[in-house]
């Protein structure tokens, strides 16, 4: 990590030794992931058996914008947690595929949507106890439509709601997906902070 990386309170922070993996077994492997398990000595010097997931994509999503200030989101069954998943247009990008492409491609297949302007929003590490899994993700406006493509194994549903009301059903406890919460609470810093259009941002925060 280049100090670049680090957030200004950690500069000068003495640190413990790093994690020391002392070898690796693939006891799992598909094409979306694998399962590595490690001989492993902590940061104390504890030595211990470390199992980490291990994925083959990045995950991408994207919050669009209208220019009225509504957000698209999609819906769809998720099966790990067996439920109803509210979230923006999100996938996985290859390791070798820029995660930009990717992100657009799931907007055109999830949404039916295209963009004509982007703008960074996260990297995210996804779960950093037990997975290497990065997250990335931006805000998009100037929409217009093209034709979907969902996955096979999707059945998508498409909604575009206030912004507003996204950040209060977060609040609720209904839109849960990780990726989701996280880029429309920095969409809202972005719209405070002049981050984005002024126009965009008064429509979105429900100023005039």
């Amino acid at each position: 990590m280049s100090n670049s990386d680090e957030p200004k309170w950690a500069a000068g922070l003495v640190k413990p030794p790093a994690w020391r993996s002392d070898g690796v077994e693939i006891v799992f492997d598909n094409p979306w992931m694998a399962v590595t398990r490690h001989p492993a000595t902590a940061p104390t010097g504890h030595a211990t058996d470390y199992a980490v997931v291990r994925f083959k994509n990045v995950g991408a999503g994207v919050l669009p914008v209208y220019d009225d200030g509504t957000v698209v989101l999609v819906g769809q069954q998720r099966f790990a947690l067996a439920n109803y998943s509210w979230e923006m247009p999100e996938g996985g990008a290859p390791l070798g595929e820029d995660p930009f492409d990717g992100v657009r491609r799931e907007l055109a297949e999830e949404a039916g949507l295209e963009a004509a302007h982007w703008a960074p929003a996260l990297t995210v590490e996804m779960s950093n106890s037990t997975t290497d899994e990065i997250g990335k993700t931006w805000i998009a406006w100037g929409l217009t439509p093209v034709p979907v493509a969902p996955d096979p194994t999707e059945i998508i549903a498409v909604v575009r709601v206030p912004f507003l009301d996204l950040l209060d059903e977060i609040g609720r406890g209904t839109v849960r997906d990780s990726l989701t919460v996280a880029t429309a609470y920095k969409a809202y810093h972005m719209a405070l902070n002049g981050e984005l259009p002024r126009a965009l941002a008064q429509a979105m925060l429900g100023r005039v």
